[in-house]
């Protein structure tokens, strides 16, 4: 079965995000509904802003992480019993007009990632060549081919993603998540998504969540080849 309108919400997670959250709320309604901002600890008028734009609005008094945020609103998208989620940024960066992509026959993959390298000459250099290299490694890890593990923008069936228990609660739970669907045997599929830059500054920072991201991909590369020896032992007993 593929996602339609009657059975899919959106969680936007956002810290700070007041300038561009209304106008994010508002392009994703006129595609998808049913949409829940998760305000991480914020300072400014975001939670004002979002639900005035028409969003429920779910809030972490302090901030705790992206992937947090995140699992804050699925949580709260399988309860209202929507049987799948968009993840989208609330910064704008990510076109709701490119929302229809998601929501096609054609793709019933239990993962469906926004693939932005078409266009990926739009993107700073800097992050481009990260994002490449850090795809690069993801693909190792997960056994199959990656070509934007970042993309923050994605479609997930709800039932399936909430068995995999995943725990990263920062920047590094889309890398998680490509991991955890590929290494269950699960589809994981790719659309062509536009992407805008230079909307606000970045809420990465490079040195602590590079070096987060780095030591959460050493404990997941141990998990991968300890669960290959066990399944190896296996078959030769």
């Amino acid at each position: 079965m593929f996602p339609t309108a009657d059975t899919c919400g959106v969680v936007i997670p956002g810290h700070n995000e007041g300038p561009r959250i209304g106008a994010v709320v508002r392009g994703v309604r006129e595609f998808l509904p049913a949409v829940w901002v998760v305000d991480d600890g914020s300072t400014d008028d975001s939670v004002s802003v979002a639900q005035a734009a028409g969003a429920r609005v779910l809030r972490h008094a302090d901030r705790r992480g992206k992937g947090a945020a995140l699992a804050t609103g699925w949580s709260a998208v399988a309860q209202s019993g929507l049987e799948w989620v968009v993840l989208m940024d609330g910064d704008g960066q990510h076109l709701p007009e490119d929302i229809p992509r998601f929501l096609t026959p054609e793709h019933s993959e239990s993962l469906l990632i926004g693939n932005r390298m078409a266009s990926a000459t739009a993107m700073p250099w800097a992050r481009r060549l990260a994002n490449r290299a850090l795809s690069r490694a993801i693909s190792r890890l997960a056994g199959q081919d990656f070509p934007d593990s970042q993309c923050g923008f994605r479609r997930v069936h709800l039932p399936t993603l909430l068995t995999l228990n995943l725990c990263s609660e920062q920047f590094e739970i889309e890398s998680e998540m490509c991991v955890a669907f590929a290494r269950a045997g699960l589809r994981v599929g790719f659309v062509p998504v536009q992407v805008r830059y230079g909307l606000g500054r970045s809420k990465i920072q490079p040195l602590a969540d590079g070096w987060r991201w780095y030591r959460w991909y050493g404990r997941a590369a141990k998990a991968v080849a300890f669960r290959g020896k066990l399944r190896v032992e296996r078959v030769e007993s």
